[in-house]
C-alpha cells in the first residue's frame, strides 16, 4: 500500500471518528438546545477553515490558471464561513433565532459564483491564451448576473411584499439550482478529463453532491420543523467541507501528475482558447439580452402585486447599468486584442516574405558561389602561365630595361589578380567552421579588396587604416570575412543612396581586444538599436532581407565577440567589431606546434 493510500485511509477514518463523536453530542444533548446550538455552530464555523487549508495548499504553483482555480474554491468556502459567523453571531452571541426571511442569506447563494468561475477556467488544459484581464471581467460579469438573479427572484419577498413562506421557496430553489449547475458542470469535468485531474474532478463531485444533498435534505427538514443547529442532519454538510479539504490534499500530493496535460485535452487544447472567447462572448450576450426578457416577463406574464412588480422592474434597470458597463469594457479589450493580432499577423506574413526572398536569394548566391568557384579556378590555370612567364622575362638581363619592366608591370598585376581569384575562391567556398590563428589585418584587407571591385560610383571609396602591430585572433576566416564584407557593403549602399562618401576600416587594440572598426559618412542609421534584428530592414521590398547583420551578430558572439553600432556626431554610422586576442604565450605556443608538425622526426 503506498503512502498516500495509507494517508487517506487514515484521514478518512479520523473523519468518520469525529463524524461519529458529533453525533454522540448530538443524540446525547438533544434536550440542551442552547449548548447543542453553540457546538453545531462553532464546529460549522471551524470545517470551512479545514477546507481552506487543504485547498490553498495548491494555490502557489508557477501555472497561474492553476493558482486562480484553487483559491476561486476556497473563496467559495470562505463565503460560507462569513454567512454561518453571522448565523453564529445570532445564535450563540445574540441568543436568538435569525429572523426570517434573514437578507444575509445572499452569502450563502454567492458562494456558489466563485465555484462556477473556477470551474470555467478548466486548468487541466494548459492553454495561456485565457488572459488574467478577461477573467476579472468574465467573472465581474457573472457576479453581477446571478447576484441581480437573486435580487430579482428573492429579494422582493424580503424589502416590497414581505412573506416568509415565499422568501423560503424562492432562496431554496435558486440555491438549489445554482448547486445543480455546479454538480453538473464537475460531472462533464470529470468524464472529459483523464489522469491526475480526473481524480480531483472526481473528489469535487463528490465533496459537491454532498453540499447539494445536505442543503436538500436541511430544506425539507426546516420545513417540517425538525431541523436544528447541531443535529444529525449537519453529518453531510460536515463531510462536504471534509471532502474540499481532502481534494486539495490529495492534488497536493499528486501535483508532479497534475502539471501534464490529460490525455483528452490534447485534442481540444488547441482550440480551448477560441471555445473560452466563444462562450465568454455567448454568456455576455445572454446576460444582457436577458435584462430586457425579465423585464417583460415582470410586465406582461407574472402576477406579482404592484410593489414586487416596481422592485423587480427597478432592479432590472439598475443591474443594466455595471451589465453594460462589463460588456462595454470587454468588447472593448477584445477589439483592442485583435487590432494587436492583426498586426502581428501582418508582421509575420511580411517576415515570411522577406524569408521567401532570402531563401531565394541564398540559392542564387550558392549558384554564384559554385560558378565563381568554377570560374577562378580555371582562370588559375593560365595566370599560373602567366606569372611563370612574366617572372623569366622580368629576370632575362638580356631584355632591353624597358621590356623587363614591362615584364615586372606584368608580374604584379598577374599577381594582384591572383590573390583576388584566391580571396573569391575562399570567399566562395562552403567549408565547415574551422578555429586557427588569424592575422585580423589580412582578413580585413581582402574584405576591402572584394568590395572594391564592384564600386559603382567614383565618389565612393573604402580607405583601409590598419595597425602594424597586432595580436592574433582565432576564429574561422571565412566567416570573418563574410562579417566584414557585409557590413562594408550596408555601408557602401548607404552612401550610395545619399550621393557617395568614405568608408574608413580601421584596426587597433584595445586592451584585451583586437577591435575593427567601420566608420562611414553616409546617413547614419535611424534605429541602431534594432539593426540587429531579424528582418529588420531600412531597403526597399525586394532588396533587404533584415537577415544578414543578425547573422553577422551571431558570428561574432561565436567567436566569442561583441559587435554593436552607433551614430557620429558628425554623421554617418559606426559599426564596431570586437574580438578577443591571442595571448603572447599562447601564440608561441601555437607556432611552436606548428614548426613541430612540419619538422620530420629522427
Amino acid at each position: 500500500m503506498s503512502s498516500t493510500v495509507r494517508n487517506v485511509v487514515w484521514l478518512v477514518t479520523a473523519w468518520v471518528a469525529f463524524l461519529a463523536l458529533y453525533a454522540v453530542i448530538s443524540l446525547t444533548h438533544a434536550h440542551d438546545r442552547a449548548a447543542l446550538s453553540t457546538f453545531g455552530n462553532i464546529v460549522q464555523c471551524l470545517v470551512p477553515l479545514l477546507a481552506n487549508a487543504g485547498l490553498l495548499l495548491n494555490a502557489g504553483t508557477p501555472h497561474w490558471r492553476r493558482n486562480v482555480f484553487w483559491m476561486l474554491l476556497a473563496m467559495g468556502c470562505t463565503l460560507w464561513m462569513i454567512g454561518q459567523f453571522e448565523w453564529t453571531y445570532y445564535e450563540v452571541y445574540l441568543h436568538k433565532s435569525l429572523p426570517n426571511p434573514y437578507p444575509g442569506d445572499i452569502l450563502f447563494f454567492l458562494r456558489g459564483i466563485p465555484v462556477m468561475a473556477a470551474l470555467s477556467l478548466r486548468p487541466h488544459l494548459r492553454s495561456g491564451e485565457l488572459r488574467m484581464r478577461f477573467g476579472y471581467l468574465d467573472f465581474a460579469l457573472l457576479l453581477t448576473w446571478w447576484t441581480y438573479l437573486y435580487v430579482y427572484i428573492v429579494m422582493p419577498w424580503i424589502y416590497a411584499s414581505p412573506s416568509a413562506a415565499q422568501y423560503d421557496y424562492n432562496f431554496n430553489v435558486v440555491t438549489n439550482v445554482q448547486n445543480m449547475v455546479i454538480v453538473i458542470s464537475l460531472a462533464i469535468l470529470w468524464l472529459r478529463s483523464s489522469g491526475a485531474w480526473r481524480i480531483v474532478y472526481a473528489n469535487l463531485f463528490i465533496a459537491t453532491t454532498l453540499y447539494l444533498l445536505s442543503a436538500l435534505t436541511i430544506d425539507v427538514a426546516s420545513d417540517t420543523g425538525e431541523y436544528y443547529t447541531g443535529s444529525l442532519f449537519d453529518l453531510p454538510l460536515l463531510s462536504s467541507f471534509f471532502w474540499y479539504a481532502l481534494t486539495g490534499w490529495l492534488a497536493y500530493q499528486q501535483r508532479q501528475a497534475l502539471d501534464a496535460p490529460s490525455e483528452s485535452a490534447f485534442g481540444s487544447e488547441a482550440d480551448s482558447s477560441h471555445g473560452e472567447s466563444i462562450w465568454a462572448s455567448r454568456l455576455a450576450m445572454a446576460a444582457v439580452i436577458s435584462l430586457p426578457l425579465f423585464a417583460i416577463y415582470t410586465l406582461r406574464v407574472g402576477h406579482d402585486s404592484p410593489p414586487v412588480r416596481d422592485f423587480r422592474l427597478m432592479t432590472t434597470l439598475v443591474a443594466a447599468v455595471p451589465l453594460a458597463v462589463l460588456i462595454f469594457l470587454r468588447t472593448h479589450l477584445a477589439d483592442a486584442d485583435r487590432v494587436r493580432l492583426l498586426s502581428q499577423s501582418e508582421r509575420s506574413i511580411e517576415n515570411l516574405r522577406r524569408l521567401q526572398a532570402q531563401i531565394v536569394q541564398s540559392e542564387k548566391l550558392v549558384s554564384l558561389g559554385q560558378l565563381a568557384a568554377g570560374a577562378a579556378h580555371e582562370i588559375n590555370n593560365p595566370l599560373t602561365a602567366i606569372l611563370g612567364f612574366s617572372d623569366l622575362l622580368a629576370d632575362d638581363d638580356t631584355l632591353p630595361e624597358k621590356a623587363r619592366g614591362t615584364a615586372s608591370k606584368i608580374r604584379e598585376q598577374a599577381r594582384r589578380t591572383k590573390t583576388l581569384v584566391g580571396n573569391l575562391l575562399s570567399f566562395a567556398r562552403q567549408v565547415p567552421a574551422e578555429r586557427t590563428l588569424l592575422d585580423i589585418n589580412t582578413v580585413a584587407a581582402n574584405a576591402v579588396q572584394l568590395r572594391g571591385l564592384d564600386l559603382r560610383s567614383g565618389t565612393t571609396r573604402i580607405e583601409l587604416q590598419v595597425e602594424s602591430v597586432l595580436p592574433g585572433v582565432r576564429g574561422d576566416g571565412n566567416q570573418l570575412v563574410q562579417v566584414f564584407f557585409n557590413i562594408i557593403n550596408n555601408a557602401i549602399d548607404a552612401m550610395e543612396a545619399n550621393g557617395g562618401g568614405v568608408l574608413t576600416v580601421k584596426t587597433l587594440r584595445d586592451r584585451g581586444n583586437v577591435v575593427i572598426l567601420f566608420m562611414d559618412t553616409g546617413p547614419g542609421l535611424k534605429e541602431p538599436h534594432r539593426v540587429f534584428d531579424p528582418f529588420y530592414t531600412t531597403k526597399p521590398v525586394g532588396k533587404g532581407t533584415g537577415l544578414g547583420l543578425s547573422i553577422c551578430f551571431g558570428i561574432v558572439q561565436e567567436h566569442a565577440g561583441k559587435i554593436f553600432c552607433y551614430n557620429r556626431p558628425e554623421g554617418g554610422a559606426v559599426f564596431r567589431v570586437e574580438l578577443p586576442a591571442v595571448l603572447a604565450s599562447l601564440v608561441a605556443r601555437d607556432l611552436s606546434a606548428a614548426v613541430t608538425s612540419t619538422v620530420p622526426q629522427k
